[in-house]
């Protein structure tokens, strides 16, 4: 296995670990209970359950939305075992798309419905969950990333730099007759051409 290969699995294991474990923490402990500030009037935990995609989107449809994170899932593989993920943070972000992914799929095949617990107030946010958090993340370095590589590289020589090895020779270095010059003319091949002093 290499180690982005390995890398994925770590992280997405980690985020479906800790996705599962939140979930069903809030099952326990906010179901049927009134919400819980837990910073003041920005951040509540309030038990929700939810039919449709990430943050409450297309519930009550009745649309197999599982669908998508198993073709994200398999996506996100099929990119890592063909090598075609490269730099540690696009593998980080693909990393955390899929434990995001994996997270919601569990909730989905259980019972049709995934758990939402986390609402900012701010805004009118809808209820998320850990899995929203890490999808979102990832999507979000994904894109920061692919932004600044497709930026490095439309800039990568700028002030009309030549990268070494495709400088041209300078014109001026050059006699007539395609002899190197010096400084102050051209550069006898043999010490045979002309006096030294």
């Amino acid at each position: 296995m290499t180690r982005s290969l390995m890398a994925l699995v770590l992280i997405a294991s980690a985020v479906l670990a800790l996705d599962q474990w939140t979930k069903r923490w809030a099952t326990e402990h906010l179901s049927f209970r009134p919400p819980v500030h837990v910073i003041g009037e920005f951040l509540q935990l309030t038990y929700t359950r939810n039919s449709g995609v990430a943050f409450g989107l297309g519930a009550g449809t009745g649309f197999p939305y599982y669908v998508f994170s198993i073709a994200a899932a398999a996506i996100i593989l099929w990119m890592f075992l063909a090598g075609k993920v490269h730099g540690s943070i696009r593998q980080l972000a693909l990393s955390l798309i899929l434990g995001g992914a994996l997270g919601n799929l569990v909730d989905r095949l259980k019972t049709g419905e995934v758990v939402d617990f986390i609402q900012i107030l701010w805004g009118r946010f809808p209820v998320f969950n850990v899995a929203d958090t890490a999808v979102s993340a990832g999507v979000a370095l994904f894109a920061w990333s692919w932004t600044r590589d497709h930026h490095e590289h439309e800039h990568g020589h700028a002030g009309g730099e030549q990268p070494p090895g495709e400088r041209g020779v300078d014109p001026g270095t050059i006699g007539d007759g395609g002899e190197p010059r010096g400084a102050l003319g051209p550069v006898p091949r043999d010490g045979t051409d002309g006096p030294l002093s």
